[in-house]
């Protein structure tokens, strides 16, 4: 269950009018969060973003299933279902199914929210997309930035140059 925290943030994003998956990246945050204070642990990286989507779409996030081709079936079957759910109105879970996915993460490490798991995952990520669409997503992130984002960005690429001048 998301913290209400959480799903304010979402909705905030949703009214300034930014997209899905960076409402969805709310949920992904929590998730991360959750496993650093040890709340669970998770088999990887991969799976602490999966339960973060899989919550997003329950909570209602427009999120669509990813297209045939872009994931196995049983994951576009998962995130369908999710999508279905966040629909529905919520009915009260299951208290013994709760407590035994909880359980399961229990076991689980640590790890795959460690900063170095996290850029890791980053940077395969990456690679799978193109240099055309990297440079897309870059010149759009700049426009959508606003002049106050901008400037700040500018300035603290400059003290970044700085710092690496001297170093």
């Amino acid at each position: 269950m998301p913290e209400r925290k959480t799903i304010e943030k979402a909705k905030q994003d949703k009214r300034q009018g930014k997209s899905a998956s960076t409402q969805a990246g709310e949920f992904v945050k929590e998730q991360i969060h959750h496993v650093r204070e040890g709340r669970h642990g998770v088999r990887s990286t991969k799976q602490a973003i999966a339960i973060g989507l899989s919550e997003a779409r329950r909570s209602g996030v427009a999120l669509p299933a990813p297209k045939p081709g872009r994931a196995s079936a049983k994951t576009r079957a998962k995130a369908e279902q999710d999508v279905r759910k966040g629909d529905e109105t919520p009915h009260k879970k299951s208290a013994t199914r709760s407590r035994a996915t909880k359980t399961a993460l229990k076991r689980e490490g640590k790890s795959g929210a460690s900063k170095s798991a996290l850029a890791a995952h980053a940077k395969t990520a990456a690679k799978r997309r193109s240099a055309a669409d990297r440079s897309a997503a870059a010149k759009k992130a700049a426009r959508t930035k606003g002049a106050a984002g901008r400037s700040a960005a500018a300035k603290k690429a400059a003290r970044t140059r700085a710092a690496n001048r001297h170093a």
